[in-house]
């Protein structure tokens, strides 16, 4: 099973890191609101897991935000697809394995080193390879490996500790990150549909936030 979590996440970094790099930062945060709405699903029909009102509600309208985008799009969005059916199998994955974050994170690197160092040792073969290349983007590329193994690491920590639908609810957080970053840095345009649609999901994220301060307040 680490060995497929390992599979599955070189599948959502590879397919994330390739949109990002072509400038469809806007559609990969589209497969990460989809993502979310998988592993609710899991969580209710698989784990027999049960939503408040408020819970219920968000996903409606999330799921309203993510079909309302998906048409916008006029075709099939396979980017956001891929991001979005390989992580959330990899939550469900991590959720079966009740695994330490750490324990876990190590040995899915482990099996991942072997293939990547090969292809990384080809690409500077080639002479086609950035890392060693130039300082700056050296220490830049070696800082993004910290800075995603960070919030992976806090991941598969909640993974194995909160219900698979609140992990799903609360990974809207992301998308919304890369939304901004890919229309107020990026600068990549935003037609009606695309705003009717995030509105919807940001609206989704509104009512999960009233949902956990009222759950917080209760559980005190």
């Amino acid at each position: 099973m680490l060995l497929a979590t390992s599979l599955l996440l070189g599948i959502n970094w590879g397919t994330y890191i390739w949109a990002v790099s072509v400038n469809r930062i806007l559609e990969a945060s589209l497969g990460y609101y989809i993502a979310p709405l998988i592993n609710i699903a899991f969580g209710v029909f698989i784990f027999r897991e049960s939503l408040r009102k408020f819970q219920w509600l968000a996903v409606v309208l999330a799921a309203i935000g993510v079909i309302a985008i998906t048409i916008e799009y006029a075709a099939l969005p396979w980017i956001a697809l891929v991001i979005a059916i390989s992580w959330g199998t990899y939550a469900l994955l991590k959720k079966t394995l009740n695994l330490g974050a750490l324990e876990g994170l190590s040995i899915e690197t482990a099996l991942a080193f072997p293939p990547y160092m090969i292809y990384l040792l080809w690409i500077e073969h080639r002479g086609t390879a950035q890392f060693g290349v130039h300082l700056g983007f050296t220490l830049l590329l070696v800082s993004a490996g910290i800075i995603t193994v960070v919030p992976l690491l806090l991941f598969n920590g909640a993974a194995t500790r909160l219900p698979l639908s609140i992990t799903g609810l609360l990974q809207y957080i992301i998308p919304t990150i890369m939304f901004a970053i890919g229309t107020l840095v990026n600068h990549e345009p935003m037609s009606l549909g695309r705003i009717v649609g995030f509105a919807f999901i940001w609206a989704a994220l509104t009512f999960l936030g009233m949902d956990l301060v009222k759950s917080s307040r209760n559980s005190s």
